[in-house]
């Protein structure tokens, strides 16, 4: 088996699909680590890194209902590409959402993470990036 290793990204292992093939609840799954960990570097560049802070913050980043505030700062911003891919996370059958968790903002939240998935999955590290601080500057 021969292993793809890319030291220069984080994406270490290839999906063996065209991202645009790729189930949409597969990219909101990775797509959640990626922007958990997006979090938690912008948590880290931060002041203060005691960590009970930091994850007190960070909740604040990740529940379903602050990724749907995120994704309603981004769709203004989206390109038509990134509308699409969106709407194909928003409809994917993801499962019964979280017991706290609204049904509706579940859905908004699982767009998100299939978007940010989207965008790792095409190297679009830079484009992440862009959305990121129009999530922060709306904070």
């Amino acid at each position: 088996m021969s292993e793809h290793i890319d030291a220069s990204s984080l994406m270490f292992y290839p999906p063996a699909k065209k991202t645009q093939l790729i189930n949409p609840v597969v990219l909101a799954y990775v797509g959640d680590a990626v922007f958990e960990l997006l979090v938690r570097q912008y948590l880290v560049s931060l002041p203060n890194n005691k960590s009970h802070h930091m994850h007190r913050e960070a909740t604040g980043f990740v529940s379903a209902k602050a990724q749907r505030q995120l994704l309603e700062r981004w769709q203004p911003h989206l390109t038509e590409e990134e509308a699409d891919i969106v709407r194909r996370g928003r409809n994917a059958k993801s499962g019964a959402p979280p017991k706290n968790a609204d049904p509706a903002d579940y859905r908004l939240a699982t767009a998100l993470e299939c978007l940010v998935g989207y965008l790792y999955y095409e190297g679009r590290n830079e484009r992440l990036g862009e959305l990121f601080a129009i999530g922060l500057a709306g904070k």
